[in-house]
């Protein structure tokens, strides 16, 4: 259950008229002042899990742009490790020989092993930051870069203690969509015993024009693949005009479409832990937007005494505030957005939800996500 913060509330007085204590309601939100809130913030109240609550299964990538994950990298996921049925550190970008960059993990697989949660091998066709159409053509055509994809990825799951594969492959040119198929069909051929996972453009037919649409196959590839992550989010991006990341309408879409080429119990609906600051006035690519945590989103809405809204039809939060004499305008996610996409999860009966990334704090999401689910772990 949540409470939307109206003018006069404190944390103290929200507490009481529900039976609980600020301390409690400052925990589970995350809000490190419990006698600032914010006009229009949802507050989560606590709540029992129900014991009949459907099983999922969870995923968190693990992005950091250091060596070595950092001590807060490494703490953030330990924070919510015991919700995650996977842990897919971001990624194993693949050379134009077949081999592949090196990856040092830190201690996440020991925090994958205390808590129960499966690593995977994540492999992108990601060539000096950029998803390469060329790069993943030679991966798909050239028999011994293939092969040798094949033996690294193996070696590198042995050695990390885990059988599962993930490819992201993105921006694939639509003359190669049928050979993305067949390079996954020998690749599981190649190692029989493996999961085999693939993260999916966000389309709604099969025919769906654009770079980033055409060379997925949903069908194709779900009959393939043990699962799919389907990346519904971004439509609002960086480099666009505001708007929610992932509008439930979109999401919802999406997700429709994917499970009359999928069978839903292989779809996991890909969720964003972030949300953006433009300013205004929008102009493409000047400048690009800010990606922001929801927690940091609240703290500006605090610093700049901004009330926050809530688009129904989107299904998210936002404000707009001033700052150097221009306007901003903030879009992210928070305890209601969160709460219509486990709703639809259940609606459609997906395998789960998939989360991007772990460098973003949403303590909410985590306490509904309990809430809400059990997790499976493997």
């Amino acid at each position: 259950m949540n409470y939307v913060v109206k003018t006069g509330d404190s944390l103290y007085s929200i507490a009481k008229r529900f039976g609980t204590s600020a301390a409690t309601l400052a925990s589970i939100n995350g809000l490190p002042d419990q006698d600032v809130l914010v006009v229009g913030q949802a507050i989560v109240l606590p709540s029992t899990p129900d014991p009949n609550r459907p099983s999922i299964e969870s995923n968190l990538y693990v992005e950091w742009y250091t060596d070595v994950p950092s001590e807060t990298v490494i703490e953030k996921v330990r924070n919510v490790a015991a919700e995650l049925t996977y842990m897919m550190p971001f990624a194993f970008d693949i050379k134009r020989d077949g081999s592949l960059t090196p990856m040092n993990w830190g201690s996440l697989s020991e925090i994958a092993e205390e808590n129960n949660v499966e690593t995977v091998i994540v492999l992108t066709n990601i060539e000096e930051g950029a998803f390469s159409d060329t790069l993943a053509n030679t991966i798909f055509t050239n028999e011994e870069v293939k092969q040798k994809v094949f033996e690294e990825s193996v070696k590198e799951a042995n050695k990390r203690g885990t059988k599962h594969l993930h490819t992201d492959f993105e921006y694939i040119n639509p003359d190669d969509r049928e050979k993305y198929v067949q390079f996954l069909k020998e690749f599981r051929e190649f190692a029989p015993s493996f999961i085999f996972s693939a993260s999916l453009a966000p389309k709604t037919s099969a025919n769906q024009p654009g770079k980033w649409y055409e060379g997925h196959d949903y069908k194709a590839l779900g009959e393939v693949l043990d699962f799919v992550v389907i990346m519904t989010y971004e439509w609002g991006y960086s480099g666009g005009p505001p708007m929610a990341v992932s509008p439930i309408g979109p999401v919802r879409d999406v997700l429709e479409y994917a499970i009359t080429e999928i069978p839903s119990q292989k779809v996991m609906m890909g969720q964003n832990l972030y949300g953006y600051d433009w300013t205004l006035p929008y102009k493409p690519g000047n400048p690009f937007a800010r990606a922001i945590s929801p927690q940091q989103a609240i703290q500006l809405a605090r610093d700049r005494n901004a009330a926050i809204e809530y688009d129904e039809e989107a299904q998210a939060p936002f404000f707009n505030y001033w700052r150097d004499g221009k306007e901003h305008e903030v879009w992210f996610e928070d305890a209601r957005s969160i709460q219509a996409k486990f709703n639809l999860l259940k609606e459609l009966n997906l395998l789960g939800i998939s989360y991007w990334h772990s460098g973003f704090d949403f303590p909410q999401n985590w306490y509904l996500l309990n809430a809400t689910f059990r997790i499976k772990k493997k």
